[in-house]
């Protein structure tokens, strides 16, 4: 798995590269979505993956269905996933390119889980307070998690803030178990 995460990195990285240079990071941005909405049928990867179908073969298939939507540096890119064998990674390849675009901009992710929906004015807040502490712009996503009880859990980058009454019932849990109280 690790080398796999690391293989997509390198094309990621080397693929953030060229775009930079030809100042295309948008345009790739939209050609790795649309590439991968195209892969999304697990039968179409399974074909361009197959080293049992020549490889011209599984190239001509990869041009009839990229057509006009992936050209120039992505279309390379895919058609060298599919010579290599590493079609299939074109999500990782995806993520991490993104990760990078976002690293550039200055742009922060924070996955924000609570017990009960958000409303605007709560996620404003927090949006607001997360960016204070980060310095710079941060990206949320949301997700409820009925068993946190109450309260939120942000995750930012490597770091937890754990502010749910399950993760305060846990530490006060571990306290009384070690008598620390």
């Amino acid at each position: 798995m690790a080398g796999n995460r690391s293989t997509a990195r390198r094309y990621a990285e080397a693929a953030f590269e060229i775009a930079e240079r030809d100042g295309a990071v948008d345009a790739w941005l939209d050609a790795f979505t649309a590439a991968e909405s195209l892969l999304a049928e697990p039968g179409l990867t399974r074909l361009l993956a197959n080293p049992a179908i020549p490889a011209a073969s599984r190239h001509a298939l990869l041009e009839q269905v990229a057509g006009e939507r992936i050209t120039g540096g992505p279309r390379r890119l895919l058609q060298l996933l599919v010579t290599r064998g590493r079609i299939e990674r074109l999500p990782e390849v995806a993520r991490e390119f993104r990760r990078l675009h976002r690293l550039r901009e200055g742009i922060t992710q924070a996955a924000i889980t609570s017990a009960t929906p958000l409303t605007e004015t709560e996620v404003a807040a927090l949006t607001a307070q997360l960016t204070g502490m980060t310095g710079g712009r941060v990206e949320v996503s949301l997700s409820v998690d009925a068993e946190l009880l109450g309260g939120v859990q942000v995750r930012l980058g490597d770091r937890l803030i754990d502010g749910s009454v399950r993760g305060r019932l846990e530490r006060l849990r571990s306290k009384l178990a070690t008598g620390a109280l």
